[in-house]
């Protein structure tokens, strides 16, 4: 856990301004403790993603909360094939190869449609 100080000290481009904005924002949760912001390491990591955002890539304030929300579905839906992958190698090789199929089918539909 790290304290928002020390988190500003240790992101040099980062600045205080801007993580508390992002703190009202709900870019970033940190956790409060006894009057003290305490961020955990998931939280510094998604601090230091929104920095490069921001400040590397210098995406607008005002666009910054939608690519965070779009990263943040892209790794929901990453989390989620991960679970059905799991799962599907827990089924029987009948059950998968029907599963394989049917992704196949649904692939062959697809790159049709692009096509057309």
């Amino acid at each position: 856990m790290m304290r928002i100080d020390d988190l500003v000290t240790a992101i040099a481009a980062l600045q205080r301004s801007d993580l508390e904005a992002w703190i009202r924002d709900e870019l970033v949760v940190p956790r409060q403790e006894v009057g003290s912001l305490l961020f955990t390491e998931m939280e510094c990591a998604r601090v230091r993603l929104i920095c490069t955002l921001r400040y590397e890539l210098e995406i607008d304030t005002d666009t910054l909360p939608i690519v965070v929300s779009l990263i943040d579905q892209l790794y929901d839906t990453r989390q989620r094939l991960l679970s059905l992958t799991a799962a599907m190698a827990a089924q029987d090789k009948t059950v998968q190869a029907a599963i394989i199929a049917a992704l196949e089918r649904d692939e062959g539909s697809s790159t049709a449609r692009n096509v057309t």
